[in-house]
Order: structure tokens, then sequence, then C-alpha cells
């Protein structure tokens, strides 16, 4: 099992906080740091949020969101162990070749630490503002998957679909594995089914109005159906009874979310708020460090 913390670049995103917080969970024992993404947001909108009950996104929409990438950099730079994946980041507004470029280069740099949590989006109204057909974003998404791994695999690439085409081209530096672990994000059945098919894992994002549990099977028999190893994808899910404070023993709700095949917890940094010197390590100690028998 690994462990992750979510949010880390709305919750930290000044530069000085953004390595602490990398520097605190990789000697604590976490796995991975997820920074989220909004390329725009709307003054107004009548979407609605599907990860909180209000249907409403939560804080103040003027507040700093830096770019997920470029945060990630920052967090890099100050670890040697420590992964860190965008979760997610919202594919069908990102240019296929431009993102390729982005992600190899982190990856590369980085000693090849870096995830990509890709979701096709839920607000209408920054699609608009940005011109992106929103009903073709979950078609967009597919094709640039493709794309993206084309680039990385080879020189002389060549990918042709309905939204990007290219051929003979080559982007460098290549992910030193020559592709780059892509994570499908969503609550739905269309997500489930894309990470069945095209994903090397599926995280149904926390604070879900649905329960999705039952979403893994679905990747998994999507897996099947496509002829590939459903035991490859890994899982990452919340994990509410590891959480600080929680009833019960966090040890033993990590162990029963890896007897439904969950390869990784996910767990937000709000949680460990104010004083993450004190609650990271002790929580690397009496959790990660306890259930991995370290």
């Amino acid at each position: 099992m690994k462990f992750a913390l979510h949010f880390g670049n709305n919750t930290f995103p000044d530069a000085a906080n953004a390595m602490r917080l990398a520097r605190l969970a990789e000697a604590a024992g976490f796995d991975t740091v997820f920074a989220v993404d909004h390329v725009l947001l709307p003054d107004s909108y009548a979407s609605t949020y599907p990860y909180a009950a209000s249907g409403r996104l939560p804080g103040d929409r003027t507040a700093p969101m830096p770019d997920p990438l470029i945060w990630i950099a920052f967090a890099a730079a100050v670890t040697t162990r420590l992964r860190l994946q965008t979760g997610v980041i919202i594919l069908p507004l990102r240019d296929p070749c431009v993102l390729a470029k982005q992600v190899a280069t982190l990856d590369f740099m980085s000693g090849g630490r870096i995830d990509l949590g890709i979701g096709v989006g839920w607000l209408r109204e920054e699609f608009d503002a940005l011109g992106v057909p929103f009903t073709k974003r979950g078609r967009m998404a597919d094709e640039y998957i493709g794309a993206m791994r084309a680039l990385w695999r080879e020189d002389g690439a060549a990918f042709q679909g309905e939204f990007v085409t290219f051929s003979g081209v080559s982007c460098n530096p290549k992910p030193p594995a020559r592709s780059v672990p892509i994570i499908i994000g969503g609550h739905s059945e269309a997500a489930a089914k894309r990470a069945g098919r095209l994903g090397d894992g599926f995280f149904p994002s926390i604070g879900s109005q649905v329960d999705t549990l039952p979403l893994l099977d679905l990747v998994r028999r999507t897996a099947e159906a496509a002829g590939r190893d459903p035991g490859a994808i890994e899982m990452i899910t919340g994990c509410p009874g590891a959480l600080p404070g929680a009833e019960g023993d966090p040890v033993e709700a990590v162990a029963a979310r890896a007897k439904l095949g969950v390869g990784q917890v996910v767990l937000p940094i709000g949680a460990f708020m104010p004083d993450l010197e004190d609650s990271l390590p002790r929580f690397g100690e009496r959790v990660i460090r306890a259930y991995k028998g370290t």
C-alpha cells in the first residue's frame, strides 16, 4: 500500500510552503503528493461540482491555485523519493503535444517520479471560456492519451485522430521509462471504463457524492474485455478511517482498503493542519510505518 496527500498546490500555493510540504511528506514516509487543477474559474456557473454535497466549489475562487505542473516542479526539486501526481489535470483543456513535453521534462528531471492524473472536467463554463467543446471532452481525452504516449515512446512518432494528427516528429527529453503512468480520475462509469481501457491507474476522487467502490470492479471487467491485465491498473481511493481523529484503528482501515485491491490511499492535507511538523511525522510512525512494518 502507498500513501498520498491531496490538495498540495491549493493548500500551499507559495514556493516556501510547497517545498516545506514536500520535504515533510517525504520524511514522514508518504509516497505521493497530489496537485489539483483549474485553468480558469468563472465568476458564476450553473455546473454542479460533483465532489461536495453543496454542488459548489469550496473556498474562494480568487485564491491562488498554481498550475499543478509548475507547483510539482518546486516540490520535485527538494525531494529525492517522493512521487508527484496531478490529481487531476483537465486533459481536454491542454494541447497534448505541449503537455507531453512538459510532463516528460518533469519526469526526466525528477528521475522518473511523475504520475499524470487526468480527468475530462465538469465545469462547462471553464471549457466555454477556453473555446473547448465540452460535449467532446471524453473523445478528446482518449485521443490525447494516445498522442502523448506516442511522443513519449519513440522519435519519429506518428498519430492520427479526430483532434490531433502528427507524423515524423520527435519530442525530447523522453521520460526515463519511455512513458509516464496515466491515472484516470473521475467518479462515473465512463471514467472507470476509460481507466480499464487506457489507464495505468484509477482515482475516483475523494469527496464524490456517490459510492465509488463498485467502480473498481468495473475497471477490472473493462480491462479484461480489452485484453489488459486488471492487476496492472493501480486503484487509488480515499480512506476516511485512516484520517487523524477517526474512530477505530487507522492501520486496520488501510488494511481493509488493501483487501479491496486498493494500492494507494489518498488523504486530504487539511486533516493534518495546522501543525504539519507534528502531525505528519506522527502519522508516518503510527500508520505508515506500522502498516508497512518498517
